[in-house]
């Protein structure tokens, strides 16, 4: 007999589904169990730790699944936290790719955030689409600022901080600044980071204040 001949149909009449479907649906339960936490931007050679927790967005949208660069000379912030998330796309985006159209993020909360001359990115293929602001006196001011990000570099200064906190706890960043039960975080009074520059798929602010905006297409990015 073929192997056709040794799969009979469902009594129900509904088709047998496909064994090799089996691995692609296990690999998304893992990756919606799985969150990521970034450690402070002065201890990034110890990387991201990977936490088996439920998984949470960091922000309620479908993502593009497109990343895009920010960067600012210098930020500073009060009330901050940071723990892990995972960001999706819509459904059948052409950017999913074999993640089955998630991405695990350290998702970032600013309760209040300024920011010197900024600059964000995104790479259209052969073109970037970039903004600028705060290049002037007047700085990029922010509250509720979110931002979900796979990298993040700088040289980063906080008060008073604690590590390890359950992220369902942190109050420190408001109610949006407030994570899954049993996921891995961190939160401080303040934040101070010179020379950041962020690789985010998200971002998100109660309200964000941009003067000297500058929007327009260039051969590079930030």
């Amino acid at each position: 007999m073929t192997s056709a001949e040794q799969t009979p149909d469902r009594p129900d009449g509904a088709a047998v589904p496909d064994a090799g479907d089996a691995p692609a649906r296990r690999g998304r339960v893992r990756a919606r169990r799985a969150a990521v936490m970034a450690v402070p931007a002065t201890l990034a050679a110890a990387g991201l730790a990977v936490l088996t927790a439920q998984g949470a967005l960091g922000v309620q949208f479908a993502i593009s699944g497109m990343p895009f660069t920010v960067t600012a000379t210098e930020l500073n912030g009060t009330g901050f936290a940071q723990f892990g998330g995972l960001d999706e796309m819509a459904e059948g985006s052409p950017n999913a790719g074999d993640t089955g159209g998630q991405v695990l993020v350290v998702t970032s909360v600013i309760k209040n955030a300024t920011l010197s001359k900024l600059c964000q990115s995104v790479d259209l293929g052969g073109t970037n689409l970039v903004i600028r602001a705060g290049e002037g006196a007047q700085k990029v001011t922010a509250s509720d600022l979110t931002t979900d990000s796979t990298e993040l570099t700088g040289d980063a200064a906080f008060n008073n901080i604690e590590i390890g906190n359950d992220a369902s706890t942190l109050d420190k960043a408001g109610p949006k600044g407030r994570g899954p039960k049993g996921v891995f975080s961190q939160q401080s009074d303040t934040v101070h980071i010179a020379h950041l520059r962020q690789t985010n798929y998200a971002t998100t602010a109660g309200v964000f204040k941009l003067p000297g905006l500058k929007l327009g297409f260039s051969g590079s990015g930030c």
